[in-house]
């Protein structure tokens, strides 16, 4: 084991005994605390370090209105009563930023003209991205409730009309409640979804 590895209780929060809530106390998700998530996931590694995830944190009772009308009906309680809702997409001009984002090689000429790559390679890294935004969230004592159930088209042409930014997945995040938590679902052993060749 590596003399760098985080101790259990840090495992716990992040893994073992993080749980996707249903139900929020009261308590606001301040600016601070999301620019420090923000802050902290970016660091996560992307191809080419492309980075193509843009996130929505949707705060405000006027813009949880304007959420609610594209979300399943199971979904709009517990989404609403969040301290935030956050949007999570892929820019799929991420491609432009390259020069910057990855100086030492012309990337962005991978992608010029090359729809199947650019909408695997956003799709892809957004994700990874979005899950790296859940364990930073976690990580700074933010409970989070990931989902689907939810209008993509409707939420792109609300949140992101006139962009290239396209929904991938929404995360509720606040502090959580036991309220409408399910019992823990099980897990695949090692056995049955690993294999060492």
């Amino acid at each position: 084991m590596s003399d760098k590895m985080i101790n259990d209780e840090a495992m716990d929060i992040i893994f073992r005994e993080a749980r996707t809530r249903n139900g929020w106390d009261e308590r606001p998700v301040t600016t601070t605390l999301v620019q420090a998530v923000y802050d902290l996931m970016k660091w996560g590694p992307t191809s080419a370090n492309c980075s193509p995830a843009r996130f929505v944190f949707v705060t405000s009772d006027a813009a949880k209105a304007r959420l609610k009308p594209h979300l399943m009906e199971s979904n709009v309680d517990k989404t609403i009563t969040a301290g935030a809702c956050v949007i999570i997409g892929h820019d799929m001009a991420f491609f432009d930023d390259l020069p910057k984002l990855f100086p030492h090689a012309d990337a962005k000429s991978w992608f010029v003209g090359n729809q199947a790559l650019i909408e695997e390679t956003a799709f892809r890294n957004g994700t990874l991205q979005g899950a790296y935004f859940m364990i930073a969230a976690r990580a700074l004592g933010l409970d989070c409730g990931p989902m689907s159930g939810f209008d993509k088209e409707g939420v792109d042409k609300e949140f992101f009309a006139g962009t290239t930014i396209k929904s991938n997945f929404l995360c509720n995040i606040g502090y959580g409640t036991d309220e409408n938590l399910f019992p823990r679902s099980p897990r695949l052993a090692f056995e049955e979804a690993c294999q060492i060749v």
